[in-house]
């Protein structure tokens, strides 16, 4: 994860993903076209409300501010299953669709998206152009110094994006340095770190937009291996006839396996909109309603956590 990095990271355009939302996901067109008219709206949101400075310390004052607009605003990046425009133009995936359910028991019933890329997530919600990072973001002590986080809503391994048969045999980090293959990966993810620690050379990893990009790369062979999160990859590739995803595993930080965390992003001076937002989401754990929510976004219950932001954010 080094300076805002990801899970993470991947912009609009996508490809039709089966098991998502019904048969079909959206398409790589209804998405870039769903994103970019609903950007329009976003942004004229953003410029539309007014900007109240919020003094450091007390908690901040903005979920009563929501409650009277009676709106949200979420920051997504256009990653599926975490946050994207559907086939249709609306907004969905576990982390809009997680907002949802909190925003509304804690009063708020409108949810307004604002797709932006990415690495652009936490400057832009720091910036006031939304209230809230709801993009799956993983949680992690770098971020911690800009943003408050709530607890994580999800765990996550990471998988590689491979040529059928794994011809290498590339299952870690650890094999792709040991066997110098070609290394790609996404824009402000967090694979770039894990890469860089296991003793690749960052200046040798090929960047790409997203996890479309990074399965066009592999199948192309202007990479051996693309590194994304398990969830992501296993979905990219179901209908490649050239790639496969590999079995999940824990990436190695200071040499121990370490599991990531993703969860929402809050400006860190917003903590009383933090802490709300937290109690909602165990009491959403504890009944079951959570995983209801991711299930349908390939989510599984080995993906639920207790994990807290305070660990997440030791490191």
């Amino acid at each position: 994860m080094v300076p805002p990095l990801g899970n993470d990271g991947y912009d609009a355009a996508k490809p039709e993903t089966p098991g998502l939302r019904g048969p079909r996901g959206p398409s790589r067109r209804s998405l870039l076209a769903g994103v970019s008219a609903l950007g329009a709206v976003g942004a004229l949101g953003a410029a539309g409300c007014t900007r109240v400075a919020t003094a450091a310390g007390d908690g901040g004052d903005l979920l009563d501010r929501l409650k009277a607009q009676g709106v949200v605003r979420l920051g997504i990046a256009g990653e599926i299953p975490f946050g994207y425009i559907d086939r249709n133009g609306e907004l969905t995936g576990e982390a809009p669709e997680l907002a949802k359910a909190v925003f509304k028991r804690l009063g708020v019933d409108r949810v307004q998206p604002v797709p932006t890329e990415f690495g652009s997530l936490i400057p832009g919600l720091n910036a006031q152009q939304f209230d809230v990072v709801s993009a799956g973001m993983y949680i992690n002590p770098e971020r911690c110094e800009q943003v408050v986080f709530a607890d994580p809503d999800y765990q996550m391994l990471d998988a590689f994006i491979v040529r059928k048969g794994n011809p290498k045999g590339l299952h870690d980090y650890q094999d792709v340095v040991a066997k110098k293959a070609k290394f790609a990966t996404g824009t402000g993810y967090a694979e770039i770190q894990y890469a860089v620690e296991a003793g690749y050379k960052e200046s040798d990893i090929l960047i790409v937009p997203d996890q479309v990009a990074g399965l066009n790369a592999v199948e192309a062979g202007r990479a051996d291996v693309f590194a994304g999160t398990a969830l992501t990859t296993r979905e990219v590739v179901r209908k490649s006839r050239k790639a496969e995803s590999t079995k999940p595993f824990a990436p190695l930080v200071k040499g121990k396996p370490h599991v990531d965390g993703g969860g929402f992003a809050f400006r860190s001076t917003e903590t009383k909109l933090r802490d709300a937002f937290n109690v909602e989401l165990r009491k959403m754990k504890a009944d079951g309603e959570l995983f209801r929510i991711l299930e349908p976004f390939g989510f599984t219950k080995a993906e639920m956590t207790d994990m807290t932001a305070k660990e997440l954010c030791r490191g």
